[in-house]
């Protein structure tokens, strides 16, 4: 099975503002689609869906930001992974032109099967589990998050 680029950037955003849970400065959506090297539109999306799934909050304004919710660290990648995947088949039985076995096939129950395995082995984990170490640290060292975020003139952020 393999996850739709919009689960992935949603877990690597949950991942990089776990590591920086606790920093006093909050990165803007600009800065994530930096960090992670994604345009600015799709990490826009995500961040929104985060929002509405309460994983994530954002604050409008001078000193707004995206910071992980009081238990964004603690929601399970399972639930999550569930919540952006959504409940569709692994293949596509119902598709416009629905497969001619799905009356009496007994590979769309093992893949059903197979796919909440795959889900279940996911649950006990937490966004703060993936932003632990080692992993924590490579995620602060991406883009502007080195430098802390937004360019001062004390701290000008360079281009690398």
């Amino acid at each position: 099975m393999r996850l739709m680029k919009f689960t992935d950037l949603a877990l690597r955003v949950a991942m990089l503002l776990a590591a920086r849970d606790g920093s006093a400065e909050l990165l803007r959506t600009r800065e994530v689609a930096e960090a992670l090297a994604v345009p600015h539109s799709h990490a826009a999306k995500v961040v929104s869906r985060l929002q509405h799934l309460g994983v994530i909050e954002a604050r409008r304004g001078r000193g707004g930001g995206l910071s992980l919710s009081g238990g964004g660290a603690g929601v399970s990648v399972g639930r999550l992974v569930r919540e952006l995947e959504g409940e569709g088949d692994v293949v596509g039985c119902e598709d416009a032109t629905p497969c001619p076995l799905r009356r009496a096939c007994r590979l769309r129950t093992a893949l059903r099967t197979a796919q909440e395995a795959f889900f279940s082995s996911l649950d006990p984990l937490t966004i703060a589990d993936l932003a632990a170490a080692p992993t924590g640290p490579v995620l602060l060292g991406l883009g502007p998050t080195a430098t802390g975020g937004r360019s001062t003139p004390e701290h000008p952020t360079t281009p690398a």
